[in-house]
Order: C-alpha cells, then sequence, then structure tokens
C-alpha cells in the first residue's frame, strides 16, 4: 500500500451545504474520517448535526458538495444504499422491532434461508442466525444465549448490542453512532463504552455524536464542533477535558485547528 493510499481517508466530505428552501442548514462542510478512528461531532441544539447524519447516511442528499467512501466519489440514494456500501447509522432510537427476536433484528432485511426440498422452496434458516447472532454478540463480549428472546425485553445496552451487531453482519466499515447513551443509567452506559472500544479493536470506523461530552473524551481521538451548520473546530482530543469541550461548544466562534 502506498503512503497516499494509506493516509487517504476512508470517508471524505467536501464543501457539503443543505438547503431546505431558504433555510441553510449546513455550509461548506468539510470532514475526513479516516479508518479504525473514532471521530466525535458535537454541537448545541440547531448546530447542524442532525442534517449532517442524514447526508452521511443516505437520508438524504446534499444541496451541494461530494462524498467520497474508500477514495471514489459516492452518491447514497437510501440509508439501505449506504448500508450495503459500508456506511452503518445507528440512530437514538436504534429502529429496532421490539417484539421480534434478536435474531430476526440482527438478520433484517438479510434473512438467511434454506432448501426445503423442494425446487425453489426455501424456509427461514432460523437455527444458522441464531448461531451467527450469537456470535456477533460474543464479538463485542454481550454474552446472550437465547437468540429467541424479544428485543423488548433487553436492556438499553444490549439492545445497542443488537443494533451493532445488525451493523457487522453487514460487515459496515463505517458505524455513525447517533448518542448511543442517551437516557441509559450509568451501567448501561458503560457498556455501550465497551461496545464502541471493541468496535475500535476490530478496526472499524465510528462517528460518534453526542452531547455526553466525558464519552466523547473517553472514546474519540478527535472531535469536530459545529456551529449554526458551519464547521468550527477540528481538534484532537489530546488533553482536553469534558469542561473544555463544553467551553469550545459555547464560545464565540474561532479559526478551525
Amino acid at each position: 500500500m502506498t503512503d497516499k493510499a494509506a493516509s487517504e481517508p476512508i470517508f471524505a466530505m467536501r464543501s457539503i451545504g443543505k438547503n431546505y428552501g431558504a433555510v441553510q442548514a449546513l455550509s461548506g462542510i468539510d470532514l475526513d474520517v479516516h479508518a479504525g478512528e473514532v471521530l466525535a461531532i458535537c454541537g448545541d441544539n440547531g448546530a447542524g448535526k442532525s442534517t449532517l447524519i442524514k447526508i452521511m447516511s443516505g437520508a438524504e442528499a446534499p444541496t451541494a458538495g461530494t462524498i467520497r467512501l474508500r477514495g471514489r466519489e459516492v452518491h447514497f440514494r437510501s440509508p439501505h444504499d449506504a448500508l450495503e456500501q459500508g456506511v452503518a447509522t445507528i440512530y437514538q432510537e436504534l429502529a429496532l422491532a421490539p417484539r421480534l427476536s434478536i435474531a430476526a433484528n440482527v438478520f433484517m432485511g438479510a434473512e438467511l434461508t434454506r432448501p426445503l426440498g423442494l425446487p425453489f422452496l426455501r424456509v427461514l434458516d432460523k437455527a444458522r442466525m441464531a448461531e451467527e447472532a450469537r456470535g456477533y454478540l460474543r464479538r463485542l463480549s454481550v454474552q446472550i444465549e437465547d437468540m429467541t428472546r424479544p428485543v423488548e425485553r433487553l436492556s438499553g445496552g444490549q439492545r445497542q448490542a443488537v443494533a451493532i451487531s445488525r451493523a457487522l453482519r453487514w460487515n459496515a466499515e463505517v458505524i455513525i453512532m447517533d448518542e448511543p447513551t442517551a437516557a441509559l443509567g450509568v451501567k448501561e452506559t458503560a457498556q455501550v463504552l465497551d461496545l464502541v472500544r471493541h468496535l475500535k479493536a476490530e478496526g472499524r470506523t465510528v462517528l460518534l455524536i453526542s452531547h455526553n461530552m466525558r464519552d466523547v473524551v473517553a472514546l474519540a481521538s478527535r472531535v469536530v464542533i459545529l456551529r449554526s451548520g458551519r464547521k468550527l473546530h477540528d481538534l484532537p482530543i489530546g488533553n482536553l477535558t469534558p469542561d473544555d469541550l463544553s467551553h469550545l461548544i459555547m464560545s464565540a466562534p474561532a479559526l478551525a485547528a
């Protein structure tokens, strides 16, 4: 691999803008995301984070600018299109089917089947899906044996693990996590932080959108701060504290590093 290939971002955005009629939600956003890093995207309410996530995930198209994935320009037509190309988004609401089993949620949209014995007749391979779903959870150090358990009976941290397992099932290289610890208790928050660390250890790239500066400092190597639809800062975490980050988010505009 050449030095250029090694240093090229796995996911890059250039001059991204988004208008809703006369309202400019994003303007001139440049963003480089490198393979294997945990990058935090922060900002106060109305900063443009939600709009940026929608564009990254394929839920919406930008009004201006380009997106490159593994060095090639891409145009995501939908979140499923982005997922098939290796970019998964895990929203705060998780988009899980609470009454379906763990295995069914992990393989939703990509169910495994087996032949029934007659030509062209196939049925769901529930045993294989259960075994593989259990394997994805074990990769995240989550020990749940019963893959028939409905998701609604899981804790918040376990539900995050199921959503991440679905992303692993699609072999997503870039995983966008929107407020993954919102409304979770201390124990469940710690479990989710461990899940992100496992993803990083596997070499996955994580974009963490969070209002929790302690989570950001604990997980991310770099932080991008948005304000009013523009990129305000792009900084290594280094020795920054949660209070430092909060101050940067609330302080007067400054030149990005």
